[in-house]
């Protein structure tokens, strides 16, 4: 629990009252110094009161203030040694940072979103999605904005090695498709936020045809999750620039890679011959110099 405390917190944001919301707002933004205050001092920074605190430690899984602080410290710890390693300092982006110091803090929140998902992702859950996927006779996969495009990545990927996939981004027509689908199907659809209205209306409509429904997203309690039969849950905290959409979506890439991996390595022989045969599809469309364009 001590080095998850800081994902565990990622994770239950959405599900807060505002009062803990705060709390945890502020122990994410300054782990290592928020380690250091009593409970009277955190209550007191975060305008909030003593039972708020409590209650917040017994969501994170914690029967007090003083074994949630020595989980606190451990994973500060950690999060302190990774900013090292990144050339970061704590706190979120800001504009007035230097060019550098943004790249950098970037690369660190990106970086973070990918090993916390991996970390904290429920394999057994992995393994029957990629079980079903193996078995679909037809794949569709929903998103809107950035993850449409990560629903994009994910049926290139399938199709590269046989998988009837398709991925829709345009919300008519993914109703279309999935109202469509036939019995032993899978619908996978990409939320951030878990509240895309589109997103979950086409997972809906997908459930209604009796597809296997699975739903991607960061809050493992929102109402995409109800429509799910498998949920797969991202770790990612935006930054103040949360409409750039930065971890979230690595987060959501990684998983793809992972279905991806997990399906290809069923039939390893059939997966080289797959990707050999399209990779040479399209080797015949890239050119050697600007001189080939015309021909």
């Amino acid at each position: 629990m001590p080095e998850n405390l800081l994902m565990r917190l990622k994770q239950l944001l959405p599900a807060l009252r505002p009062s803990e919301s705060r709390v945890a707002e502020f122990v994410l933004e300054e782990p290592l110094s928020t380690s250091r205050l009593t409970i009277s001092e955190l209550s007191s920074r975060c305008g909030t009161s003593l039972a708020t605190v409590m209650r917040l430690c017994k969501r994170a899984g914690f029967d007090g203030y003083r074994s949630f602080r020595q989980a606190l410290t451990v994973a500060a710890v950690a999060d302190q040694d990774r900013r090292i390693d990144f050339g970061v300092s704590n706190g979120d982006i800001d504009l007035a940072d230097p060019a550098v110091a943004v790249y950098r803090k970037m690369a660190f929140e990106e970086a973070q979103a990918v090993q916390d998902t991996i970390t904290m992702l429920d394999f057994d859950v992995v393994a029957n999605v990629v079980e079903a996927l193996d078995k679909a006779p037809r794949i569709d996969v929903y998103g809107q904005a950035s993850s449409g495009l990560a629903a994009q990545d994910l049926q290139q990927k399938l199709s590269r090695i046989g998988r009837p996939t398709s991925a829709w981004c345009d919300p008519h027509l993914a109703l279309v498709s999935a109202a469509t689908l036939p019995k032993d199907s899978v619908a996978i659809a990409f939320s951030h936020s878990g509240q895309t209205r589109e997103t979950v209306r086409a997972l809906r409509a997908a459930r209604q045809s009796g597809a296997l429904c699975v739903a991607i997203t960061n809050y493992g309690d929102s109402p995409i999750t109800t429509l799910a039969d498998l949920t797969i849950t991202t770790v990612s905290k935006e930054t103040r620039f949360r409409y750039a959409a930065m971890p979230s979506r690595m987060a959501q890439l990684i998983i793809v890679d992972v279905l991806f991996m997990g399906v290809a390595r069923l039939h390893p022989e059939e997966t080289q011959n797959r990707l050999a045969k399209t990779f040479a599809a399209v080797r015949g469309e890239k050119i050697a110099d600007v001189s080939q364009l015309d021909r």
